[in-house]
This record gives structure tokens, sequence and C-alpha cells, in this order.
């Protein structure tokens, strides 16, 4: 089960997003951007699967602060495409998927971690 949950609070009740919901929307949404090679791992991510607490969402960290979410994604981009053009696409889909899926708005940090180049 997840530690951290943004939460709603309204006369209803309260909803609890599991910020691992959100890490996996993210992952789908950058899985869909032309040009990204994937995620990149982070060291934190590597020690904690050798812990054995499994991560869905390697290269993706997800923060709620005062009405709104802020996600840093570390992707590898495919040698040869711009990566100012790939960082842009990943921050608008990011973006979209977050806003539309939460009904937050969301700040996308995207930080370019390497470059993958085609094995031939």
């Amino acid at each position: 089960m997840a530690d951290n949950y943004i939460t709603i609070q309204d006369e209803k009740g309260s909803i609890n997003i599991s910020d691992e919901v959100i890490s996996v929307m993210v992952a789908a949404a950058v899985s869909e951007v032309e040009g990204v090679a994937g995620l990149a791992n982070t060291v934190g991510t590597e020690l904690a699967e050798l812990l054995g607490k499994k991560s869905i969402a390697k290269g993706i960290k997800v923060q709620f602060e005062e009405d709104r979410i802020t996600v840093d994604v570390l992707v590898m981009v495919r040698f040869g495409c711009s990566i100012t053009n790939v960082a842009e696409k990943v921050q608008e889909a990011v973006y979209a998927a977050v806003e539309s899926m939460t009904g937050f708005a969301a700040t996308v940090n995207v930080h370019i971690s390497g470059v993958a180049f085609n094995k031939q």
C-alpha cells in the first residue's frame, strides 16, 4: 500500500489518491510520447528495489502542495530526436493526464538524463 496520498476534502467526505496512482498515469502518458526511449532510473529507486520495494514508476517523483501537484520526470531521449521538442511534448502529455484525471493543476519538471542509441 502506498505511503503518500493526495487528499481532497469537501462537505461529503474525502477522496484519497495514492501518489503511486499518479505515477502510473504519468508513466503511461510519457510512454506515448514519440522520441522518449524510456524513463530513467534513479539511485534511490535502485536502492529501494534492492531492499525489496518494487516501484512501477521509475524516474517519477510526485509531490502535492497547496492544491497543486508537482511531478518530476526523468527520461531518456532517442538519439536523433530534438531534446527540447521531446521534453515539451512530455511536459504537455503529463500535464494533460494529471489535470484530466485528478482535476488538479500540475507543475511538470522534465529532466533529460541521457540519450539512448538504437542497437543494430
